[in-house]
């Protein structure tokens, strides 16, 4: 199933990241570009980085300066979150183009990619909560706390896994139909975002 498939190469690129447990370390992707799994895994690096800069810009001591630059990389980072989303959403858009779609078919509420999306921030939850569950130096009210916060994102992936697969299931077999509406993000643009406008 494409679900399990997914998330094992997101514990993977997990794992290879926590290697070193550093933002700024250089990124190196072992799936080749005509591959699904490069995109799967250039995702998910892209999620776990930012998920560091989230924890990083939250330290009540940052220098101011250096937390407008880390915003500045968050933004960044979103940016090319939309962009991975976007080229796996037009992965499975080629991969079915020649499915004949019937006439009682329906649109899903979110497309594959973003389904997948969720996927790849469920597994970074999962192993975190996992690192926390299993602390040493925390106390075993915090322990169990977080062990059964564990067992319910288990059963969230579980759940997601069946979700995702049904949802391409259907897709394959003509009776849910999927559209990509390019991202139409005005913050960093230019022209539609006032103070960007004004400052040009």
């Amino acid at each position: 199933m494409f679900s399990e498939f997914a998330f094992k190469i997101f514990e993977e690129s997990i794992a290879k990241y926590h290697v070193k447990d550093d933002v700024y370390q250089s990124f190196e992707n072992p799936y080749p570009k005509d591959d699904i799994s490069h995109l799967l895994y250039r995702k998910n690096w892209i999620d776990t980085v930012q998920w560091h800069y989230e924890d990083i810009i939250r330290d009540p001591n940052i220098n101011p300066e250096a937390a407008l630059v880390l915003k500045r990389k968050i933004d960044a980072s979103n940016q090319d979150r939309t962009d991975l989303v976007e080229y796996i959403d037009s992965y499975f858009l080629n991969k079915h183009q020649s499915v004949l779609i019937k006439d009682n078919a329906t649109i899903n509420t979110e497309s594959p990619a973003w389904a997948i999306d969720r996927l790849s921030i469920l597994a970074l939850k999962i192993y975190h909560m996992n690192e926390e569950a299993h602390r040493t130096d925390a106390s075993p009210e915090h322990l169990e706390k977080c062990s059964v916060k564990l067992n319910i994102l288990l059963e969230q992936k579980k759940d997601l896994f069946t979700a995702i697969d049904q949802l391409l299931k259907d897709i394959e077999n003509g009776e849910k139909y999927m559209k990509v509406y390019k991202q139409m993000k005005m913050y960093n643009d230019d022209e539609m975002n006032p103070i960007l406008r004004g400052k040009k």
